[in-house]
């Protein structure tokens, strides 16, 4: 579906008013609690424990069960506290003076003891996938009833916005322990809501948890999420009135949103980006040439015109151009150049051109994406074989233990600090890693180095130089930022966005 030029002044209204506001919906009067709030989702949840899951959707329903050590503002990302206050006496040394009377969901508390068992399982346990943002981690100690000290190996600038993601998310010792591996399904966590149930595909079900420690928050009385893998579909039940809200919509349907007149609409730019990521362990992407062929074969511009109606902007590395650590001088490097693609490919041994395998989704907007992606890179010798399957399940199969597919057409959703991307994708260990392959010791020295250094001008610097090394080597090929699109019924009040483009209820109201 084309876009007029009077549903573009409207998106790009949306996103001024996003700006000018905040990202908020004012309240015309005080929130009112109750009610509960129906939500289109896109994708199953990958796993509800933080540390076991992989899948970057898993957060919007992570959020309404688990609060986390420290957090961030919703425009900049800048870290705040949260569970916690934080600080550091020494460059080596994190304080974590955790907030009191707060209790768990299943009534234990959430102190100290409880905190160094989050720190030791996310580190140790064999089933955490967020080994690689605690690497710095040396040693766990509990200096108080209230007080965590964690023992640094090396200065980690970006460990407070770190305690803002997964590894921030506190669980309960006691339904771990009871638990085990069914704690993926049955989380208990020190959130606004607690989980309900989990029907797999269907439905995702958390009511209000009456010992939450704030007030100023967790209006609703609950959250329903149904599995919508179609946004259109998700759209369409938005519009009916059947849910309340629908996230991630995709730009094609504005013109839907803007004719139904009880809906409103909110985006804004977010770190989101679409990308092929490549296993570097396969045959053919350990070849530099060959991936460096991939990234000039690929039209950017008309992904962006092709996919996302031209509301989005061209990735030419993991971050936007209004990342205060975006690098323009990245953005010449790979020129769509199919004659320079094809001689790539000949001076790597593939004269002939390459087949790949590449690992998608099922939904509308994932099948244009791969059908864009695969006649570009078939003008340059590149044939695709796509398999499909749902996000948790083509993603599993990837990034897991079955290593399926050379790449995968699916996106980065973005983490707050830009060390913690570079880091989770392109660390050896890291779960996002497919291949598990070593990128080398520069990479890993520039990475320790982005997170000793404490001004943000050195910073810059440093992840412009890390930047130029993952695009020079090749090691994804990035193709659009895809803004954020909310639809919502008019009786949701309150919602904000922000710059991670993945929702968070705590400050919704039905009105």
């Amino acid at each position: 579906m084309a876009l007029s030029r009077r549903d573009l002044m409207v998106m790009a209204g949306a996103i001024a008013s996003t700006a000018a506001a905040g990202g908020a919906w004012a309240q015309a009067a005080a929130p009112k609690r109750g009610g509960v709030l129906k939500v289109s989702a896109n994708a199953n949840p990958s796993s509800l424990d933080p540390a076991t899951g992989g899948a970057g959707s898993d957060h919007t329903f992570l959020w309404t069960i688990f609060d986390t050590l420290v957090e961030w503002d919703y425009q900049t990302l800048k870290t705040k506290p949260g569970l916690a206050r934080y600080s550091f006496p020494d460059p080596l040394t994190m304080v974590l003076d955790i907030q009191p009377g707060i209790v768990f969901h299943d009534g234990t508390p959430m102190n100290a003891e409880a905190v160094k068992f989050n720190f030791d399982r996310n580190r140790q346990d064999p089933r955490s996938n967020i080994k690689a943002d605690l690497q710095n981690v040396g040693e766990v100690l509990v200096s108080g009833p209230l007080q965590v000290t964690v023992k640094l190996q090396r200065p980690d600038t970006a460990l407070p916005a770190i305690l803002s993601d997964r590894a921030g998310m506190m669980v309960s010792p006691k339904a771990v322990q009871a638990l085990g591996a069914e704690h993926d399904r049955k989380p208990v966590g020190a959130g606004p809501w607690k989980i309900v149930r989990w029907s797999a595909n269907e439905k995702v079900e958390v009511t209000r948890a009456d010992n939450y420690w704030r007030k100023d928050r967790g209006f609703v009385d609950g959250i329903e999420f149904f599995i919508i893998p179609e946004l259109a579909t998700g759209l369409r039940a938005v519009v009916s009135g059947q849910n309340d809200f629908a996230y991630q919509v995709p730009p094609r349907l504005i013109p839907i949103i803007t004719k139904a007149k009880q809906l409103r609409q909110i985006s804004g730019p977010t770190l989101y980006c679409l990308q092929l990521y490549l296993n570097l362990a396969k045959p053919g992407l350990d070849k530099l040439k060959v991936r460096q062929a991939l990234n000039h074969a690929v039209d950017r511009q008309a992904f962006v015109k092709g996919t996302l109606a031209g509301v989005g902007e061209p990735a030419y590395m993991n971050l936007p151009k209004s990342h205060w650590a975006f690098d323009d001088s990245l953005v010449g490097l790979y020129p769509r150049d199919v004659a320079k693609a094809r001689a790539l490919l000949a001076e790597a041994g593939y004269k002939d051109g390459i087949e790949l395998s590449v690992g998608s989704y099922t939904d509308q907007d994932s099948v244009r994406r791969s059908e864009i992606v695969m006649e570009q890179l078939r003008e340059a010798g590149i044939r695709l074989k796509f398999i499909t399957g749902t996000i948790p399940e083509i993603s599993g199969q990837f990034f897991g233990t079955e290593k399926k597919f050379d790449m995968l057409l699916s996106a980065w959703t973005g983490r707050p600090d830009p060390s913690m991307t570079y880091s989770l994708m392109y660390s050896k260990d890291a779960y996002f890693n497919a291949g598990r392959v070593d990128t080398g010791k520069e990479l890993a020295d520039m990475l320790a180095e982005s997170r000793v250094a404490e001004r943000i001008e050195s910073r810059t610097l440093i992840f412009r130089r890390l930047q130029r090394h993952v695009m020079e080597n090749a090691l994804v090929v990035p193709l659009a930022f895809q803004y954020e699109l909310v639809a919502a019924s008019s009786k949701v009040q309150g919602y904000a966005s922000n710059l991670l483009g993945k929702p968070k209820y705590e400050f919704i109201a039905l009105q």
